[in-house]
């Protein structure tokens, strides 16, 4: 174990992870990667959105080998998980994406790497066997998102994740009063608790600050002022539009993926451009706070676009319960995000192994749990949300978008 690296052995859940993560980060950093926009009203209720919903066992079915393995926008994968991108991982551990990704193949399951990664799309595909998928977030500059994805193709990324939740960097309040920025600027704050963190700046002092490889060249403004997202934001096309995604789809030979859906009628008309997948999410309530938590979006986006294309959920997912929920509600499969880079901080590689093992183990035990042995085939009447005391799946929770749209709930066949 590095000496830098907490004793991971104690570790029972993401929550244990988060906290290793929390005393060994500088608060600043912790708060980046812990934090969401402005009053963190989305950030609480996708976590609550998930409490809510609540499973109804079956029993006397044989549940000694649940079976985990799903099929994810056409390729199978050993557990119903995905690794959503993530930008400036290397704030907190050294070669953080690689790590990650590393866990992720580890596993059997895809990692997505950010267009705000710190580890380029070349160097990635060299240093990873996996099945690597390339976010990107639409730039105003037309011809370096070419490149971009002409990049992500020529290395064999085989899904393309197209952000459409980010015409502009959300206001992170966390961020702007810790004076996170890039370039770093160190102030005083900073070099104290660069002092009290001995273990991270040592590490950050080895191995240098961290640099959006991707972006070279197409940061924007230099002022010291800007927060990570508002930097972003300079670069961001807002007018990226429907015409736009369709020459995306012409050109990119492999799976669309569309993330950061969380309207019905979007989500039918994106399936009539013939994308391959459905993203549904709030960006981990780091983009517009107010809006909806991903996982009571879903139903009503389930029931609009039945079977046609396989949907994947994030933001709030910590425990493997979770992806159980998330299916019977409709998805293929779930993104981890935080629960990912909480392992990483706290332990590199290993525990972002370590991370991804939790959750898979917990997914398993639930479903032996709630008598389920297939996840790929879980019924519907598993799952009976709270609030509404009949099965989520058979009444919406939002019925209001079901009926200005016209979207009765229908039966779903497993994606």
């Amino acid at each position: 174990m590095s000496a830098f690296a907490p004793n991971l052995d104690k570790v029972l859940s993401i929550r244990d992870l988060r906290d290793l993560a929390r005393r060994r980060l500088p608060r600043s950093v912790f708060e980046f990667i812990d934090g969401g926009a402005e009053d963190e009203l989305t950030l609480a209720e996708n976590r609550a959105a998930f409490e809510r919903v609540r499973l109804i066992p079956r029993i006397l079915t044989d549940v000694s080998a649940p079976d985990i393995v799903t099929d994810i926008v056409g390729t199978p994968s050993a557990a119903p998980f995905v690794v959503a991108p993530m930008g400036s991982c290397m704030l907190a551990w050294p070669e953080a994406d690689i790590c990650i990704a590393r866990a992720a193949a580890a596993h059997g399951i895809p990692y997505t790497l950010s267009t705000m990664s710190t580890t380029s799309i070349e160097r990635m595909a060299n240093a990873v066997q996996g099945n690597l998928w390339f976010q990107l977030y639409v730039l105003k500059d037309r011809d370096f998102n070419n490149q971009l994805v002409d990049r992500a193709a020529a290395a064999g990324y085989s899904t393309l994740v197209v952000a459409v939740d980010l015409q502009a960097g959300g206001k992170r309040e966390r961020d702007l009063r810790n004076g996170v920025s890039i370039p770093l600027r160190m102030t005083i704050r900073h070099l104290w608790e660069g002092a009290t963190h001995p273990g991270w700046s040592w590490q950050l002092a080895r191995n240098g600050l961290p640099d959006f490889e991707n972006m070279r060249g197409m940061m924007g403004s230099n002022d010291a002022n800007l927060t990570i997202a508002a930097r972003v934001g300079e670069s961001l096309d807002a007018s990226f539009n429907w015409d736009g995604l369709a020459r995306l789809r012409e050109r990119w030979p492999g799976k669309l993926m569309i993330k950061g859906v969380l309207h019905p009628e979007d989500a039918q008309r994106l399936v009539s451009l013939g994308i391959d997948g459905i993203w549904v999410s709030n960006h981990g309530g780091r983009q517009l706070d107010g809006a909806v938590a991903s996982a009571d979006a879903l139903p009503a986006i389930a029931a609009a676009i039945g079977n046609r294309v396989p949907m994947i959920i994030d933001s709030g997912v910590r425990r493997g319960v979770d992806a159980l929920k998330a299916r019977v509600l409709g998805a293929s499969a779930v993104a981890v995000g935080r629960a990912a880079l909480y392992g990483a901080a706290a332990g590199g590689e290993k525990g972002a192994r370590l991370a991804l093992q939790i959750l898979i183990e917990e997914l398993r035990l639930a479903m032996k749990l709630a008598g389920t042995p297939s996840f790929y085939n879980a019924p519907e009447t598993l799952v009976l949300s709270q609030t509404t005391r009949a099965p989520a799946r058979q009444q919406h929770q939002y019925p209001q978008l079901a009926s200005t749209f016209d979207l009765a709930p229908e039966k779903r066949t497993p994606c």
